[in-house]
């Protein structure tokens, strides 16, 4: 089963040298400027990138195929706090170049295709950004300038509905929502301009989103091609309470070894399993399925730049390698199990499952933890991966018996699972104590605003 790699190797181009220039004082008029040149805006002092088709420079012809390769892209994703070296990886399997790890994600650059391919076989990422601009701004007049001063034209088509988000801390733009305002005012004000419309906004699941993200006065402007979040993969119904992000699970998994486990026709169990998310986010691991391929929404299918026959080319590349990798799962043995004491979780988890298409890798059952076991009978050889996310207390106002609960789990896994692997994430360290076992790695992540404890216990 091919697991190495989320994404099938791409070959990366050579960035050319950054496009950038300095924003000077003019009383030129917009007309008599071309999109992506200098900004020439009498209140905008900042420095604006060219183009994001021309970011990183021309198109080179590639001295191998005999072609011109695309230019790149200047790009940077983002991912749930203690992640980001996954995360990194990943991008690095789907082709891009110059990973820059950061504490929330990466920077990199990369082509239209490889942007496409992390949107699809990312499992830690939360969205994809392409860069349009850098511009310093001092106030909020500068920063409208600023936006007006991008060609809009280049990225929404008439008709493309618009959502604008607003981040970061700026010394004179305080409040998030003015930001987004004012982002929103400067692309309207460019559109109207331009073509003599202005576009609608849409608040859910807009054609195209747009991001500004500010460093003191130093402002970033992007076009989300997420759209939303990709830890959102479509099977999630009810999560019930306190659900397990998609992206945090597989990221628990990766740290965990699961893709060479499964690879060797492992056995993962969650006995404490909830909606599923550990369980299905494995079962989609070792069938080597894109966790982006049951999305119905992406950010870029509204942008004018997207290539249609390219992405569906990509999606019928991954739908062939999970066919393959599915059947080769089931023939070498791979067995993802959950359990849980509530049967409308077991009932939800099953929904789940069959949503996320792996139905036929993943068996969940009622049970209480005290009753979980390895299956029998199990060869001596065959590996174990035990990983669960025990209540804690803080999402479910009941402490003790949060610690109830670790400890016997810890009991359990002494008992009847020696020779596994477990992986815990919990809440609070000194829940991860009550186990009674030593972690041989701890590492410190976050499931949404709550900082956790994942504990690596062989």
């Amino acid at each position: 089963m091919p697991m190495i790699s989320p994404c099938p190797s791409a070959a990366s181009s050579n960035p050319a040298s950054d496009a950038t220039s300095r924003c000077t004082p003019s009383r030129s008029t917009r007309s008599s400027r071309r999109p992506g040149s200098t900004c020439r805006d009498r209140t905008c002092r900042g420095r604006l990138i060219a183009p994001v088709i021309a970011t990183k420079g021309p198109a080179q012809r590639d001295p191998f195929r005999g072609a011109v390769s695309p230019p790149l892209l200047a790009l940077r994703a983002s991912a749930p706090r203690g992640f980001a070296d996954l995360l990194a990886r990943e991008l690095e399997g789907c082709g891009v170049s110059e990973v820059r790890e950061r504490a929330t994600g990466a920077a990199f650059l990369g082509t239209l295709e490889s942007v496409y391919r992390a949107c699809l076989w990312s499992r830690i990422a939360n969205r994809v950004f392409v860069e349009l601009a850098r511009f310093d701004a001092r106030d909020a007049d500068e920063f409208h300038a600023a936006v007006r001063e991008i060609d809009w034209a280049a990225h929404l088509a008439p008709g493309t509905t618009l959502a604008c988000d607003f981040s970061g801390r700026h010394p004179a733009i305080t409040h998030t929502h003015f930001g987004a305002l004012k982002l929103k005012d400067g692309i309207v004000d460019a559109l109207r301009l331009a073509t003599g419309a202005r576009p609608d906004i849409a608040l859910e699941r807009p054609g195209v989103r747009v991001h500004a993200h500010a460093q003191g006065s130093a402002i970033t402007v992007s076009l989300d091609l997420s759209g939303e979040s990709l830890h959102r993969r479509g099977y999630r119904g009810a999560g019930g309470e306190a659900p397990l992000k998609e992206n945090v699970a597989a990221g628990v998994l990766l740290r965990a070894g699961w893709p060479e486990l499964a690879a060797r026709g492992g056995e993962l169990l969650d006995p404490l399993c909830g909606s599923g998310t550990f369980c299905i986010e494995a079962a989609l691991i070792a069938a080597d399925r894109a966790p982006g391929l049951r999305r119905d929404y992406f950010g870029f299918l509204g942008w004018r730049r997207h290539d249609a026959a390219l992405w569906e080319r990509l999606r019928a590349e991954a739908e062939r390698r999970a066919a393959a990798a599915e059947a080769a799962a089931l023939a070498a043995g791979v067995r993802v199990r959950g359990s849980d004491r509530d049967p409308p979780a077991i009932r939800g988890a099953r929904d789940n499952a069959a949503r996320a298409g792996v139905s036929a890798l993943v068996r969940f059952e009622t049970g209480l933890l005290a009753e979980a076991a390895p299956l029998a009978p199990r060869e001596a050889d065959r590996p174990g991966l035990l990983c669960a996310n025990p209540p804690y207390g803080v999402r479910l106002a009941d402490r003790e018996g949060a610690r109830t609960l670790h400890r016997e789990l810890g009991e359990v896994l002494r008992e009847r699972f020696q020779g596994w692997d477990a992986a815990v994430l919990t809440g609070a360290p000194e829940l991860g104590m009550e186990l009674g076992l030593r972690a041989h790695r701890t590492h410190r992540v976050w499931n949404g605003p709550i900082e956790c404890r994942l504990l690596r216990i062989k």
